[in-house]
């Protein structure tokens, strides 16, 4: 959570902000609770959710679902240091077998779920509509950069779930996360229909090392041999039983802020905010882009693609269209 200065040993904390009282959205907000050793970001999302979630129309629960992927996806994309992209992406045996979120540093967001209707029933959970299957998470540092990928197993569990055994077993960091996504209707002018989300990651990073918690999990260990217990600091777990007071309304609520909501939860212990990263929709195709994707593939392929004298293509993500003539589209 803090920058690193070209030596080592400096670290440089991220610029502070005066509390607001105002409600942001498509905003993330870092804060610390230095007395208790932890860090954390306070999501928040309305505009940029709903016009990425309304662009498909998705039925409520899979919309509720690629909803909490953005979130958590935001939680962890907005601390890369570096211009590259971060990408959340699951496939399963569930009605929703396919989705992907696509985070591009500093604040660009896009996402796409692919799902069966005929498998969508009532009262189904997000962890219902997961299935089982994996979590993949990706670090894109651009072109000539070694690619991170951490792979999480899908058991029947939701993203939250996933998030937690992913720190436990690749991070080794005691991480807590809360996620919640919801739909507003409101009379009156505008929009009736929004959707709304927001989300807290929550750390434990103390400077002694003694502190540090490790050896959380046997991983790959054998069946049966001896785990080192460590046990957890009254720190960490003071900040769980903090975060896990929070309600879902709480996260999802237009009009408290951020900060009067992390004022509620740590005021005691003192928390301190700092500069807000934003967020907001963006798709990154374009006619160019996407006339360069047919040009990759062979002439035959390309053929077929002419329906009515023309090849259409659209873009998953945000439903743009591209229309382009044969000859465009390199077919002779």
């Amino acid at each position: 959570m803090t920058e690193q200065s070209p030596d080592p040993k400096i670290h440089v904390a991220p610029p502070e902000r005066a509390p607001s009282p105002v409600p942001v959205d498509d905003e993330v907000l870092p804060f610390e609770v230095g007395s208790l050793d932890l860090r954390g970001r306070l999501t928040r999302l309305g505009p940029a959710l709903d016009d990425i979630l309304t662009k498909h129309d998705y039925p409520a629960p899979v919309g509720k679902l690629l909803g909490e992927a953005i979130v958590l996806t935001t939680l962890l994309g907005s601390q890369l240091k570096f211009d590259g992209r971060f990408i959340l992406q699951t496939q399963t045996d569930g009605p929703v077998s396919f989705l992907i979120v696509d985070f591009q540093s500093p604040d660009r967001i896009r996402a796409y779920a692919r799902f069966d209707k005929s498998r969508l029933a009532e009262g189904q959970d997000s962890a219902a509509l997961l299935g089982r299957g994996h979590l993949a998470m990706t670090i894109d540092q651009g072109a000539d950069m070694k690619r991170y990928q951490g792979l999480v197993a899908l058991e029947g569990g939701d993203l939250e779930d996933a998030a937690h055994e992913y720190f436990l077993r690749s991070e080794q960091i005691p991480t807590k996360v809360r996620i919640a996504v919801g739909e507003e209707w409101r009379g009156g002018e505008g929009p009736k229909h929004r959707w709304r989300a927001g989300g807290m990651l929550l750390q434990f990073l103390p400077k002694a090392a003694a502190r540090a918690q490790r050896d959380l999990h046997p991983g790959d260990a054998p069946e049966g041999a001896a785990v080192n217990e460590v046990p957890e600091d009254d720190a960490w777990v003071e900040g769980q039983s903090l975060i896990s007071t929070v309600e879902d309304i709480e996260l999802i609520d237009p009009d408290l802020s951020g900060e009067r909501l992390l004022y509620r939860l740590f005021h005691e212990r003192g928390v301190r905010v700092f500069a807000p990263q934003s967020m907001r929709a963006k798709c990154s195709c374009s006619r160019e882009a996407v006339s360069t994707m047919l040009s990759n593939f062979e002439a035959n392929d390309r053929a077929e693609m002419v329906k009515d004298g023309k090849v259409v293509v659209t873009c998953e993500f945000c439903s743009s269209v591209y229309e382009f003539t044969p000859a465009e589209a390199g077919v002779e």
